[in-house]
């Protein structure tokens, strides 16, 4: 006699009752579905000023110390600049004046001019990629869709400022990468 036939005649008799297996069988077809099916959208968290921003983070795509900039003359308002990074050269922004912040963009020559905190953050744009001067990098936040806030009523610029988010202690400013390079 074969192997399997001895074992197969071991582990099942077509006589016997099963019982509970079948129950078990049935109640593991069923799908198990999560208790909250809304699946989380990953943020890059960074600092201007005293407020925490954040955007999209499949509209970054990367960050970079403050490399030394080369000023455009008659720029675009909030236009710092230009960078080289590996042979590619990018605008760099700074957003406060948009935002409301500030009234002027500074004078940013390179890394001295800034805090040892200050961040470029190169972002996705439709019009070409850019950088983002920011006070700091905060983290990576996983935020709830369903959870964000409207704008509230007289922001200084409704287009770029998508929503709100709150996590634990943190209120979120969200941003639309497009519109605040605008």
């Amino acid at each position: 006699m074969a192997l399997s036939t001895l074992l197969d005649a071991f582990f099942y008799r077509p006589d016997e009752e099963v019982g509970p297996l079948d129950d078990l069988q049935a109640e593991a077809a069923e799908p198990v579905l999560p208790v909250d099916p809304e699946e989380p959208t990953e943020f890059l968290a960074f600092r201007l000023d005293a407020e925490t921003y954040a955007v999209a983070i499949e509209d970054v795509r990367e960050i970079v110390k403050v490399p030394l900039l080369t000023e455009v003359p008659h720029g675009q308002r909030g236009l710092l600049g230009v960078m080289n990074l590996r042979g590619e050269v990018l605008p760099v922004y700074d957003v406060k004046p948009r935002l409301g912040l500030s009234t002027e963009s500074p004078v940013v020559a390179g890394p001295t001019d800034v805090s040892r905190a200050a961040r470029i953050i190169l972002v996705r744009d439709d019009q070409g990629d850019a950088g983002v001067l920011v006070d700091g990098v905060d983290e990576v936040v996983k935020l709830l869709a369903s959870r964000f806030e409207p704008p509230p009523p007289g922001t200084s610029d409704r287009d770029s400022i998508v929503g709100l988010a709150r996590k634990g202690e943190t209120l979120y400013i969200l941003l639309d990468v497009s519109q605040v390079l605008r």
